[in-house]
């Protein structure tokens, strides 16, 4: 690794913008956030229907930008931090792999800065705010069985989903129901990623509607006089993170919600802040395209007044034959045939990516036992649909396994007349906007609104929110709102069982299917692989 002042000082972040915490990492001082220069371009990696077989989205990524460096572009990253929770679950680290990785990664996986253990207690006290508000006498008439506020932890603890809190008597608090989301979940994180600067946080964190009052009206947390003290308390979380790859790439990286319950991207505060300084920004937007990445178009790209140049849709050979029916336990075993048939599910999500009028560029994550005949099924359908197509071979040759993809990037990015355009009017109703997504990103026939989602949407009019864009969450797992649906379904409707309002963040949550805001761990989570030995942190990291 490089220390960290000079990866800044290549960046062009003066000294007195960089605060250091060690060697190796530091935060950038808010303001550093204009350069005096024309901002860079912006790519955005997302990919395919994610699988149990692995797409390896961030190693592409980082993969990329390495690449970018190794052929003279100036280059930043801007990355999501990783969550406690797959870190000890299913997953393990995310900060890349083999030798497309930014470091350093134990530190980054685990606390990193201190940002998610600012903005979990910032969303407790506001909790914690709630419940004595209601000791000392709730003389604003909040209704304890309508409060909407739960608290978050960084640890998939299904246990905690939902508890009762009050207990032991009148000096113990009110009894009441409540339970606890993960904290990539919480409206703190998204109102934290979305905020353009401390006073876009500050009115976010006010508008946050905590629960309703016995008569229906919201409650908010300027009415509970909270936002203050959780602004004081995310004083530092607010500054963007600066790291590095392996061969010294500057990366900011900062804030993390999940795509699948929230918007998916880093902070729209560390994505400008790279464009000031660098030719390119390389940022990625969690899981499928269906979920981060059209979040990220509609959402945070509206929101933020952002255009990114093109999309590279990151996909796996292992990834398409499970697409195409292959189980597990057969990848190793090369099929075309399955291959050709599991590239439904990639000519999907081009087709989506082209709906806002950006240009796709499709990046063949190899793995060292793919089979050259099923690379060239993946080229020859790219080229059918005219999709420039790059093989990325980064995790086993770092920088120089991502020229080719850097080259194509460039090349398309330069020649490409940028057409973006949001999938929906800010006007539109929620339904509408529902239908829209449903039909175009989705592929789905239609949707299906519960008695209780459409209160919820009632409610949320009479509130004044029924603008707000859609945040939708869903199954990862599927194009559908059922994660055994693989590839791309097709004559299946969406049910939407409830809506949530997420009036700080800006946006309108439904909720599809079984998703739920506090994961559980797997039987055997990657917690068991973790360890400390001789000093050092091993079985995080990939």
């Amino acid at each position: 690794m490089l220390p960290i002042f000079e990866v800044a000082r290549s960046l062009g972040i003066h000294s007195d913008h960089f605060l250091p915490y060690g060697h190796d990492k530091g935060k950038i001082a808010l303001a550093a956030q204009r350069s005096g220069r024309e901002p860079g371009k912006l790519i955005l990696v997302s990919a395919i229907t994610p699988t149990d077989a692995g797409e390896g989205k961030t190693t592409t990524s980082i993969g990329l930008a390495q690449g970018l460096a190794k052929i003279g572009e100036k280059v930043c990253l801007a990355l999501r931090e990783p969550s406690l929770g797959p870190v000890f679950g299913r997953k393990g680290g995310a900060t890349g792999g083999g030798k497309a990785i930014i470091v350093p990664q134990d530190d980054i996986n685990l606390h990193f800065l201190g940002d998610f253990h600012a903005i979990s207690t910032a969303h407790n006290l506001l909790a914690a705010l709630i419940d004595n508000h209601l000791h000392f006498g709730n003389s604003l008439g909040m209704d304890t069985t309508r409060i909407l506020w739960r608290r978050v932890v960084d640890l998939n603890d299904r246990s905690l989903r939902n508890v009762v809190v009050g207990l032991g008597g009148t000096a113990q608090g009110v009894p009441r129901e409540t339970g606890f989301d993960i904290t990539p979940a919480s409206e703190v994180m998204a109102a934290l990623c979305l905020a353009e600067d401390p006073e876009d946080l500050r009115a976010r964190l006010g508008r946050i509607i905590v629960g309703l009052t016995h008569s229906g009206n919201p409650v908010t947390a300027n009415q509970l006089q909270a936002t203050g003290a959780m602004m004081a308390l995310l004083r530092d979380a607010m500054l963007p993170n600066l790291v590095q790859t392996i061969d010294g790439v500057p990366a900011l990286v900062h804030g993390g919600p999940f795509a699948n319950i929230a918007h998916g991207c880093n902070s729209v505060i560390a994505t400008k802040m790279a464009m000031a300084y660098a030719d390119w920004t390389v940022t990625e937007a969690g899981f499928g395209f269906d979920l981060g990445a059209e979040k990220f178009f509609d959402i945070k790209c509206v929101q933020a007044n952002l255009r990114p140049e093109a999309v590279v849709l990151v996909a796996t050979v292992r990834a398409l034959k499970m697409h195409g029916g292959v189980g597990k336990a057969d990848l190793e075993r090369p099929d075309v045939g399955k291959v050709e048939l599991g590239l439904q599910n990639l000519d999907k999500h081009l087709e989506s990516i082209r709906a806002y009028g950006i240009l796709p560029i499709v990046a063949l994550n190899r793995f060292g036992n793919d089979h050259d005949d099923e690379i060239a099924a993946v080229r020859r359908e790219c080229e059918r649909l005219n999709v420039p197509f790059a093989v990325s071979d980064v995790y086993a040759r770092g920088a120089e396994g991502g020229t080719a993809l850097a080259e194509v990037v460039v090349r398309v990015a330069k020649a490409a007349d940028n057409c973006f355009r949001p999938l929906y009017e800010a006007h539109v109703s929620a339904e509408e906007k529902m239908n829209i997504v449903a039909r175009v990103i989705y592929g789905a026939h239609g949707v299906v609104w519960t008695a209780a989602a459409r209160k919820d949407l009632d409610a949320i009019r009479r509130f004044g929110y029924g603008h707000l864009p859609l945040c939708v969450a869903k199954t990862q797992k599927s194009l559908s709102d059922d994660p055994s649906l693989h590839g791309r379904p097709t004559d299946f409707d969406l049910t939407i069982r409830n809506v949530i309002l997420a009036a700080g963040a800006g946006y309108i949550v439904p909720l599809l299917g079984d998703i739920l805001r506090m994961p559980g761990l797997p039987k055997e989570p990657q917690a068991h692989r973790v360890d400390l030995v001789d000093g050092k942190i091993v079985g995080v990291a990939n």
